[in-house]
């Protein structure tokens, strides 16, 4: 039996009788009996067994790990993550457990059978681990549907004190002991496990390891019925302002269009929660003025939300004419002081910054004196309808750099028009998850705390927030590692890093085109040893067989035919590393739109 582990999903390839890989339905095994006859399932709630969450001033009260260590209830509500709070983390509708300081808020995994109805395109699971020695604790477990099928799951949690900070939903600043606090961050983790396609979920066994903590289940939706047409990941969490009571009016720039629209909040990377007191959307006139007047966005009904620590806040669908191609505003006031805030730091587009007070139903731009050159915040902007979404996983070359500010020409831009202006494959919306400096194995920001490094955690630590969340999403292009050979990664390194991805993206449905490493010749970085690196990732590229769905030779569309180690005059922005306008052109015009 081979087994790969893929970031926080192990799948397990090999001939196991009762087990099938993620997401592919079977029926009993013979002499096994009926899925039927498996424990009763009940809810979560009912099996909690184990005290996690004490006050600081009684931490006797709880117990998480055995040896008396445990989360503050003050940590925790600082954060945002108070009893019964319906947290969205990575897509997916998470209750952190309605439960008193003290008593029992989650259960030890231990084979329970758990009550879940419903579809969706994966399981999230809130979850920790307290194995010794620091190690991950997990195993595997079975998903029951309602037509009697099972498909196998294995479900990985990192440890709650040494686990990575790039992937935690949430940190808390100490542990309590009873010998007092510790200080060092406490962890939780979301992790995400593929469902069968279309069938309805009946039930969820848990894997067999008391080590493995699991605080919350749920299904993530697969966003049936809408289109990503704008998206930008999150690269760091950065030094802001400080703003008070001032609001933020941004501009983004959509692909797909559609009747309503819905946008997407993110507080990633925070440590304590942030207030939006309201938000609206409009179509862009000229610089931060509207071309009407700006529609009000709710939340489950209100005017604001307010997000947690880690977590995202999605507005309620507004009826909305979104046209394609086109400029929106985006505009949400913060009525408090925010000194620090995830961002996306290459927005390589101007927005506006008010004076003092909520601005957000503003049609003219006289309350916006200031620029912004980053985007805080807004993560995501989805439409209805529509065929689904095509994401570009990327760096600096993705997300645009030398493309020009206000000027839409990054290569999903390009892309995105592309599919506009044809009718012989469906108008995908395209997503630009490019982060510059980013990299497939190495993370650039830490994943915790303020940083002025907003070259993101790495490509294998935010596929799933950044690709397999979103909206609807088909296909992933995946043009990295360029960073990673420039950097001293090895080639071995950066080709298992892109076959995890492949596989992981693959295990929940989604279709993956890797592209090949650029040219970059004359650049510092870019040495005779790092473009063997390149090459050899490159050679591996194009002979790698079934690993992706098709594989795009971006460094054939940008070489120098005379200098094959560099880019092409033409295309060269002038560093030798980045394309120009002309590059980035002729990169997305290189696509075979049928392998979207």
């Amino acid at each position: 039996m081979v087994r790969l582990r893929l970031g926080w999903v192990a799948v397990v390839l090999g001939v196991c009788a009762a087990a099938v890989l993620p997401g592919v339905p079977a029926r009993a095994a013979p002499g096994k009996g009926p899925a039927s006859a498996l424990a009763p399932a009940t809810s979560l709630a009912r099996l909690f067994d184990n005290v996690a969450v004490g006050e600081d001033s009684r931490p006797g009260t709880a117990d998480f790990d055995g040896a008396g260590r445990s989360l503050s209830a003050g940590d925790l509500a600082a954060a945002g993550w108070t009893p019964g709070r319906v947290l969205t983390v990575r897509g997916a509708r998470l209750t952190w457990p309605r439960t008193a300081p003290g008593t029992p808020d989650n259960v030890r995994a231990a084979g329970q059978s758990v009550r879940l109805r419903g579809r969706g395109e994966a399981l999230a699971f809130l979850v920790a681990g307290t194995a010794s020695r620091g190690s991950d604790a997990g195993g595997a477990g079975t998903v029951r549907y309602a037509d009697g099928s099972r498909s196998a799951y294995r479900l990985t949690a990192p440890d709650w004190r040494t686990g990575p900070l790039a992937t935690k939903a949430v940190a808390l600043p100490h542990v309590d002991t009873p010998a007092g606090p510790l200080a060092e961050r406490a962890r939780l983790y979301v992790v995400t496990v593929p469902l069968a396609h279309g069938r309805t979920v009946a039930s969820v066994v848990l894997p067999r390891d008391r080590a493995l903590h699991v605080f919350a289940l749920s299904l993530r939706p697969g966003g049936r019925g809408w289109t990503g047409s704008w998206a930008a990941a999150t690269s760091g969490y950065a030094p802001v302002g400080p703003w008070t009571d001032r609001t933020l009016r941004l501009v983004v720039h959509t692909s797909a269009g559609g009747p309503r629209a819905r946008l997407r909040f993110e507080n990633t990377f925070a440590a304590a929660p942030v207030r939006i007191s309201g938000a609206t959307v409009a179509v862009r006139g000229e610089g931060a003025a509207a071309a009407g007047a700006p529609l009000p966005l709710t939340f489950g009904g209100a005017r604001g939300v307010t997000v947690p620590a880690g977590a995202q806040a999605l507005s309620d669908p507004v009826a909305f004419a979104v046209p394609a191609d086109t400029d929106l505003l985006v505009s949400f006031h913060l009525p408090g002081t925010v000194t620090a805030a995830p961002v996306h730091r290459l927005a390589l587009q101007r927005s506006y910054l008010s004076e003092p007070g909520d601005h957000t139903g503003d049609t003219g731009p006289g309350a916006y004196p200031s620029t912004l050159t980053t985007w805080p915040f807004l993560t995501g902007v989805d439409v209805g309808g529509g065929p689904g979404t095509v994401v570009a996983l990327g760096d600096s070359i993705t997300d645009g750099e030398k493309s020009g500010t206000d000027a839409n020409r990054r290569w999903p831009n390009v892309l995105a028009e592309r599919l506009l202006r044809q009718h012989a494959v469906p108008r995908y919306g395209v997503l630009d998850e490019g982060i510059s400096a980013n990299r497939v194995v190495a993370d650039r920001y830490p994943g915790d705390g303020v940083s002025t490094d907003t070259g993101g955690v790495s490509a294998l630590h935010r596929l799933d927030g950044d690709v397999l969340a979103q909206t609807s999403v088909r296909t992933v292009v995946v043009f990295e590692g360029v960073n990673d050979v420039r950097w001293g990664a090895t080639a071995d390194e950066v080709v298992a890093g892109l076959r995890e991805l492949a596989a992981r993206a693959h295990a929940h449905g989604v279709r993956v085109l890797a592209a090949t490493i650029a040219p970059c010749e004359g650049e510092a970085r870019c040495t005779a040893e790092a473009d063997a690196r390149r090459s050899i990732v490159n050679a591996w590229l194009r002979g790698s067989g079934g690993t992706f769905d098709g594989v795009l030779d971006f460094d054939a569309v940008l070489r120098d035919p005379d200098r094959p180690a560099r880019l092409r005059p033409e295309y060269d922005s002038g560093d030798h590393l980045h394309p120009g306008p002309a590059g980035l052109a002729a990169l997305a015009d290189s696509v075979d739109l049928r392998l979207l």
